[in-house]
């Protein structure tokens, strides 16, 4: 995999969103990333593993791992990372988790999209599964690309079954693990065997001598069916010929009788055809002029009653107009007069106006002066308010003097609170280091027990593991030895001819081994090895011990020395603010006094303050005094002038009166002019609307009355229409009667009365002529045909019989040839089967042979491990070459009988030791030089062309001249076209890596990348 751009928002301290582009630092194939300690350098590794996998390595699902990722001052947090595949692939996935508006620990589950780029467009993918797209699961993702801070050491420490399953991954080696596969097969082949042996049994029956006696009883068979089917024919024949002749004798009689009936039915069939055509000569004649007298005459009555409704609907509405004529009339009078008396009313409803504007004028004096003894009252409580005021003003100038400055009690305090502060960190700090002093004389009463000298300790529980791992080897060895001969004389106990070897699969044995029983010298070594495990682990516990004991020495001692040095800090701290004490109001000494003298300041100033509040409190009440009389002067104003405007009214008003006169009306209530009012209004509106009705009514009666007379005129007109054509109608009537010889046209209906179907009546005497004909002609064939010939019904029973009998015979015979047939054939079709289940049952018991042996060969994964420990080793030798150089060949990387890293030690004659012995640095080293053998191993496998490693930890504990050795290393990869990232805050690989980027944090905007 190779970075190309990662962008990152709101995740730990990167608050805003920023984009690393990595395509300028993978092209100098080593680059850097720097900053100091919690500058949020490996956030950038955790943004890359958390979008590709969904995992971190700091943090799980269990601790809200959304909500401690996001930045506390954001509310969401992005990824996006564009990366190349093994297969030179371009791929995007983007991350995005939302914090809830309403409950700010409540942050949502990420969503995560897959993008391949393909022809410069990202097209989603269907599925969110990074191992498909990289090859890596994320536990060898973080072993051999990005190593997290504190994983560096974790393959090299691994055990030996989970170091299997990771080189089984990452190598592929599970297609060596034939184990299962074989067990699959050898099932399936011992299923398959059973069934085809119970198959089998079921053929047991089945052979060639039963199949050739069948066929022997078959030939017998057939010439029985030969001999019987001649017979058979000759009597068929002349069975056929009776049989016909038989038949032809019984139609001839059977059509005979049928005549007979026919000849009787004849003559009922000619009176039908004579009365059916009579019915439909009158019906097409007569049929039409009938129907059109019908409707003649029910129209001439239907247009004399509706003649006779419209003659007395013309008389009603003649009566109607009359009646409303005289309405009108008598109204008019009344009408005319209409104008005169709403001048009238339109005076009476002035008069109204004014007695309201009589009254209005009464109420708006009264107003006035109330409101002119208002203004009297408001201006006497404003003189009391200003002199009020002008009392508390000289109270508060006698005050102020006395108050004391506000910032300077503020510094002032200030001094003494840092001062009293100050006291009380010197005390905790003394505390501080008394304790440190005490914990430190507890380890060292901890160490007397040990009776170690503290410098040389390491190196002498070295020497007695060193000694005990000698021993230990020396005993194995044997051990093995044992171990390999009890095996063989157990094998050897196995053997016997015809059974094939497990080694060498050979089924004879001529000269077969004999061994000793070693099993209690076994045990013996068991125990020794028991015991040397056990001091050995006494030894590695009492170092553990030590070191830890050792370690918080240290650590305290550390401590103390920065608690001594805080408590000396704070010492002069003190004298430093001592010196800045100025103020000659108070004594530095006397915090008390400053108090006291504060306090009567406050005390003051809250006087000063409350009188001012008082102050204020009557200016207000002065300006509200001052708005009341504002605005009581404008109502009066407001009350004068609007008498006048109503007076003006008033006046306008009587001059517009031009009947009554307000002389004779102004001493009137209202209630009674609005009577008048209302009476007259009332009379005026009622004559307006009864004469627009009548004058309405009056014009849709003449309308209607015209339309009515207009539709009697039409009617009359129509009647006289109608009575010609039912003269004309009687005329034709007459004349079809003469034509066709009838007396009257009462014959004619009575005939019509039968409704003959005439269709139905022509078709059943059409039937009967050709059945008649039919029947007539098929006699006379018959008779033709059977002249000469005489039928003998006792003749045609024996006939029949002997058909009957030879019929049965030979179905019988036909019916025991198809039998055997169908045997023979079944029994031929069951033979050729029986072989070829025969041809597998010899295949799969030779199978079955061969799958015993691939068990053997296969069982308890041997072969995996066994190719496991072949890329191990392979690895060991790649890693050392890089291990050599950079511990300067003192130290070698090797793989144990156990398959299990252990450490050469060139310096100590090449002795073998754990690689938890070694230190920080040297486990840096050769953690390193693994991995790099790893990632090379896993992306040759993966055929890149490049390939990425990022390493984050391991620099911080190495000196200078290690660093340059490691650094010499990881800049010789770029010869190898490998690329390597570097997170460290190593100023020496800053100054020697060209291509970096720097990580700030500042305090308001967060961490932030700048490129170097």
């Amino acid at each position: 995999m190779i970075p190309i751009q990662l962008t990152l928002e709101g995740l730990y301290s990167y608050q805003e969103r920023q984009t690393i582009d990595f395509t300028g630092l993978t092209e100098a194939g080593l680059f850097g990333i720097f900053g100091a300690v919690g500058s949020g350098k490996s956030s950038i590794l955790e943004a890359i593993s958390f979008a590709l996998y969904g995992e971190t390595e700091r943090l799980n699902a269990r601790d809200k791992r959304a909500y401690n990722m996001m930045n506390l001052k954001a509310n969401s947090s992005f990824m996006r990372f564009d990366f190349i595949n093994h297969d030179n692939k371009i791929f995007r996935v983007e991350r995005e988790f939302k914090r809830n508006s309403k409950k700010f620990e409540d942050v949502k589950p990420s969503s995560v999209t897959y993008y391949e780029k393909q022809n410069e467009k990202w097209v989603p993918l269907d599925h969110s599964d990074c191992e498909k797209i990289i090859g890596l699961s994320y536990a060898n993702f973080k072993r051999t690309i990005i190593i997290p801070q504190g994983q560096f050491k974790e393959f090299l420490e691994l055990g030996a079954a989970e170091r299997t399953n990771m080189m089984k991954e990452i190598f592929n080696l599970q297609q060596y693990d034939l184990q299962n596969n074989t067990a699959v097969l050898t099932s399936k082949n011992r299923s398959e065997l059973d069934q085809l042996e119970g198959h089998l049994k079921g053929f047991e029956d089945i052979n060639e001598e039963h199949i050739s006696a069948q066929n022997e009883l078959l030939k017998t068979e057939k010439q029985k069916f030969e001999n019987i089917n001649t017979e058979f024919k000759k009597a068929e024949e002349t069975y056929r010929n009776l049989k016909n002749l038989k038949s032809d004798f019984e139609l001839l009689n059977s059509k005979k009788e049928n005549y007979k009936k026919l000849l009787d039915e004849k003559k009922t069939f000619d009176a039908l055809e004579t009365e059916t055509e009579l019915y439909d000569r009158i019906f097409r004649i007569f049929t039409p002029l009938i129907s059109e007298k019908n409707k003649l005459y029910s129209e001439l009555k239907n247009r004399m009653e509706e003649q006779k409704s419209h003659s007395t609907a013309l008389q009603e509405t003649t009566k109607k107009f009359n009646q409303n004529k005289e309405q009108l009339e008598k109204i008019r009078p009344e009408f005319e007069a209409l104008d005169q008396s709403k001048i009238q009313e339109n005076d009476l409803k002035i008069i109204l106006q004014m007695l309201g504007y009589s009254a209005e004028i009464k109420l708006l004096k009264e107003r006035t002066e109330n409101g002119s003894a208002k203004v009297k009252e408001v201006e006497s409580k404003q003189t009391l308010t200003k002199e009020k005021i002008q009392e508390l003003e000289n109270r508060l100038g006698e005050l102020k003097p006395k108050k004391l400055d506000n910032q300077l009690l503020l510094n002032a305090g200030n001094w003494f609170s840092t001062r009293k502060n100050m006291l009380e960190s010197l005390q905790k700090q003394t505390e501080k280091t008394e304790n440190f002093k005490a914990e430190l004389q507890k380890i060292e009463e901890e160490l007397k027990p040990f009776n170690i000298e503290t410098d040389t300790f390491q190196q002498d529980f070295n020497l007695k593991i060193t000694a005990l791992e000698k021993q230990k080897k020396e005993i194995s060895a044997r051990k093995s030895q044992l171990e390999v001969q009890q095996k063989l004389a157990h094998f050897a106990d196995e053997l016997h001819d015809g059974k094939s070897c497990p080694l060498c699969g050979s089924l004879e044995h001529p000269h077969i081994v004999e061994f000793n029983d070693v099993s209690s010298e076994l045990g013996k070594i068991q125990k020794q090895l028991d015991e040397l495990d056990f001091q050995q682990k006494e030894i590695q516990t009492r170092t553990s011990a030590v070191e830890k004991i050792l370690e918080r020495k240290k650590l305290l001692q550390s401590q103390l020395e920065t608690e001594n040095d805080q408590l000396q800090s704070i010492m002069i701290q003190q004298e430093t603010h001592l010196k800045t004490f100025i103020w000659e109001e108070f004594n530095p000494e006397n915090e008390a006094d400053f108090n006291t003298k504060r306090a009567e300041s406050f005390e003051i100033e809250k006087q000063i303050e409350e009188l001012q509040k008082v102050i204020s409190g009557e200016h207000k009440n002065l300006e509200q005094t001052q708005q009341d009389l504002n605005k009581f002067n404008k109502a009066l104003e407001d009350f004068k002038r609007k008498e006048h405007e109503v007076r003006t009214k008033n006046d306008a008003s009587e001059a517009n009166l031009k009947i009554f006169r307000w002389e004779n009306y102004h001493e009137h209530t209202v209630s009674e002019v609005e009577k008048l009012h209302s009476d007259l209004s009332k009379q005026n509106l009622e004559t307006e609307k009864q004469y627009q009705k009548l004058s309405e009514e009056e014009k849709e009666i003449a309308v209607s009355l015209a339309a009515q007379k207009s539709t009697v005129s039409q009617l009359e007109k129509q009647l006289l229409e109608l009575k010609k054509e039912i003269s004309g109608n009687e005329i034709q009537i007459k004349e079809a009667l003469i034509l066709n010889k009838f007396g009257g046209l009462n014959e004619v209906e009575s005939v019509l009365a039968q409704e003959i179907n005439i269709l139905e009546n022509r078709n059943l005497i059409q039937k009967f002529r050709i059945e008649f004909e039919t029947t007539k002609n098929g006699i006379a064939e018959l008779e033709t045909k059977l002249k000469g010939f005489h039928f003998d019904e006792t003749q045609f029973s024996e006939v029949e019989a002997q058909f009957r009998t030879l019929e049965t015979e030979k179905n019988n015979a036909n019916n025991a040839v198809v039998k055997l047939t169908t045997e023979i054939e079944r029994l031929q079709n069951e033979f050729r089967k029986k072989e070829g289940l025969l041809k597998d049952l010899s295949k799969l018991q030779k199978r079955s042979e061969n799958l015993k042996i691939m068990t053997n060969l296969f069982k308890g994964a041997g072969f995996v491990q066994y190719v496991s420990s072949i890329y191990l080793r392979q690895l060991c030798d790649h890693a050392n070459i890089r291990f050599h150089r950079m511990t300067r060949n003192q130290l070698s990387l090797q793989l144990n009988e156990n398959n299990d890293f252990e450490i050469i030690d060139y310096l100590n004659e090449g002795r073998c030791r754990s690689v938890k012995t070694l230190s920080g640095g040297q486990a840096f080293q050769v953690s390193l030089s693994l991995a790099l053998a790893l990632a090379e191993s896993v992306q040759t496998n993966a055929k890149a062309d490049k390939n990425f490693f990022f390493i984050d930890e391991g620099f911080g504990t190495q000196d200078l001249e290690s660093v340059n050795v490691v650094f010499e290393t990881l800049t010789s990869l770029q010869k190898e076209n490998r690329i390597v990232g570097i997170i460290s805050h190593v100023e020496e690989l800053k100054e020697k890596i060209p291509v970096s980027l720097n990580i700030v944090k500042d305090e308001e905007r967060g961490s932030l990348i700048e490129v170097v």
